[in-house]
C-alpha cells in the first residue's frame, strides 16, 4: 500500500481528499472485521471513513459498531427499519448521509477488494471523470468471482442488454453492472435517483450525464454467506432497465410492427396479382428490410447517427444482418417445432421475440456504435441540425427518463 500511495503522489493525486466509503450490508457480520481492517490499511494517509448502510437481519449493525472502537478510521452504521428498494436504496441513503462529498461505493462480501480503493481515488485525481468504475471486463480485469459458467453468462447477457440500451451514455462504460465505484455527489441529483434493487451504477448512469472512467479489477470468490442474486433479482432488474429506458425499445418495437403489417400488405398485393408466393415472400422481406432500416435512422437512432459510421456501412450491416436473420429463423422455427413438439404458433412466436432482441441489440451496439473521434474534430465541426426528428426523440428520451415510470 506504501507503493500505491507512492505512486498516487507522484501523479498528482490529493493523498488527503475527503471520502467516504459506502458498505450496503444485509447479514454479512462474519465479514465486517476484514473488510474495515483492509478499507484502513487501503487508505492510510486519506481522510476516510467508512460508512455502514446495513438492512440484516442478525447482528451485523453490533459487530460493526464493536469493530468501530479499535478501527483506525472513523466507522458509521446506519440501520434501516425497512429494507426500502434495496441495495440501491441502501446506497442511496449512505450517498445522502456522507460526510465526503467524494464517495465509493462496495460490497460487502469483500468480492471487492479494498485494495484497489487507492486505485479509484487516484484515477478520479486526473479530473476528467465524475465516476471512476471498478470493472471486470478490461484489461486486467478478472470474472472468475462470479463462479460458475452460467453466472457469467447471465452476467455478460445482462452488461450486453443494459449498453444496447444506453448506447451512449454507456458508450465508454463496459461493466455498468459492478457494485464497486466512486462517485462524485455533487455531480449527481440524489432526488432524482429511484434504485430497485442491486444495479444502482445504472441507475446514477442513466439519470445523471456523466464523464465514465475505468480501472481493471480482480473479481475475488465470496469468502462468507450466500450470494442475494435470485429469479426475483433478475426480474426486479429487467423491470427496472425497462422502467429506465423502454422509450427507444418501444418505438424499435413499433417500426417492427409497422414492418410487419407492410411485409403481409406487399405479400397480399404481389400474390393477388400473380406473382408466386415464393418470390412475393422474398419482395416483401427486402422492402420491409430497408423502410424500417429508414424509420430507424430517422426515428429510433437519431441521435446516434453523428458519432456512428458512414450511412452506407450503416445500411449495409443492417441490411445483411436482417436478411441473415431471416434466413436462419425459419429453420429454427421449423427445428423447435419437430424436436421440442411445440406448435408452430408458438414457435414461430418464439423466435419472433428472440429476433426482435438480436436485431435490437446488433443496430444499438453494432451499427450505431459510436466512433472515436479523430483529433481535432470536436473543436472544428460544426453542430448537428437541430431537426424536428430530433426534438421528437429528445422529448421521448427524457419522459422515458423521469423517475417512477413504467
Amino acid at each position: 500500500m506504501e507503493a500505491a500511495r507512492g505512486a498516487c503522489a507522484e501523479q498528482g493525486a490529493d493523498v488527503g481528499t475527503p471520502v467516504t466509503v459506502i458498505v450496503p450490508t444485509f447479514n454479512e457480520r462474519e465479514n465486517v472485521a476484514e473488510l474495515v481492517a483492509r478499507t484502513a490499511a487501503a487508505l492510510a494517509g486519506w481522510d476516510a471513513e467508512i460508512l455502514f448502510v446495513d438492512d440484516s437481519t442478525d447482528d451485523t449493525a453490533a459487530e460493526i459498531e464493536r469493530v468501530a472502537v479499535d478501527a483506525s478510521i472513523p466507522v458509521r452504521v446506519i440501520n434501516r427499519t425497512e429494507n426500502t428498494n434495496g441495495l440501491g436504496g441502501a446506497v442511496v441513503v449512505g450517498l445522502e448521509a456522507a460526510a465526503s462529498d467524494v464517495c465509493i461505493v462496495m460490497d460487502g462480501d469483500l468480492q471487492h477488494p479494498p485494495e484497489l480503493l487507492p486505485v479509484l481515488l487516484e484515477r478520479h485525481a486526473a479530473g476528467d471523470a465524475d465516476v471512476v468504475a471498478a470493472s471486470r471486463y478490461i484489461g486486467g480485469g478478472d470474472t472468475s468471482g462470479l463462479g460458475t459458467a452460467v453466472r457469467f453468462g447471465v452476467s455478460r447477457a445482462a452488461t450486453w442488454l443494459t449498453r444496447a440500451m444506453f448506447p451512449i451514455r454507456l458508450a465508454r462504460s463496459t461493466d455498468p453492472m459492478t457494485g464497486f465505484f466512486l462517485v462524485d455527489r455533487r455531480q449527481l441529483d440524489l432526488t432524482a435517483l429511484q434504485p430497485q434493487g442491486f444495479k444502482i451504477l445504472l441507475e446514477i448512469l442513466a439519470r445523471n450525464d456523466l464523464r465514465i472512467a475505468e480501472v481493471p479489477m480482480e473479481f475475488a470468490e465470496r469468502r462468507h454467506g450466500t450470494s442475494k442474486a435470485s429469479l426475483r433479482q433478475g426480474a426486479t432488474f429487467i423491470a427496472h432497465l425497462a422502467r429506465l429506458r423502454f422509450g427507444k425499445m418501444s418505438l424499435f418495437a413499433l417500426i417492427g410492427v409497422i414492418g410487419a403489417a407492410a411485409n403481409l400488405g406487399i405479400m397480399w398485393a404481389l400474390t393477388a396479382a400473380g406473382v408466386p408466393y415464393v418470390w412475393a415472400a422474398i419482395i416483401g422481406a427486402e422492402v420491409t428490410i430497408i423502410g424500417n432500416f429508414l424509420l430507424q435512422e430517422r426515428f429510433v437512432f437519431a441521435d446516434m447517427r453523428t458519432d456512428a459510421r458512414a450511412l452506407g456501412i450503416r445500411f449495409a450491416s443492417s441490411f445483411a444482418f436482417n436478411n441473415v436473420e431471416a434466413a436462419l429463423r425459419i429453420p429454427v422455427m421449423a427445428l423447435m417445432v419437430e424436436t421440442w413438439h411445440i406448435s408452430s404458433v408458438l414457435a414461430t412466436a418464439l423466435s419472433l421475440i428472440v429476433a426482435f432482441f438480436a436485431r435490437f441489440l446488433f443496430h444499438s451496439l453494432v451499427v450505431y456504435a459510436p466512433q472515436r473521434r479523430r483529433k481535432g474534430d470536436a473543436a472544428g465541426a460544426e453542430p448537428p441540425t437541430d431537426t424536428a426528428a430530433l426534438r421528437v426523440i429528445r422529448a421521448i428520451d427524457a419522459e422515458a427518463m423521469k423517475p417512477g415510470e413504467l
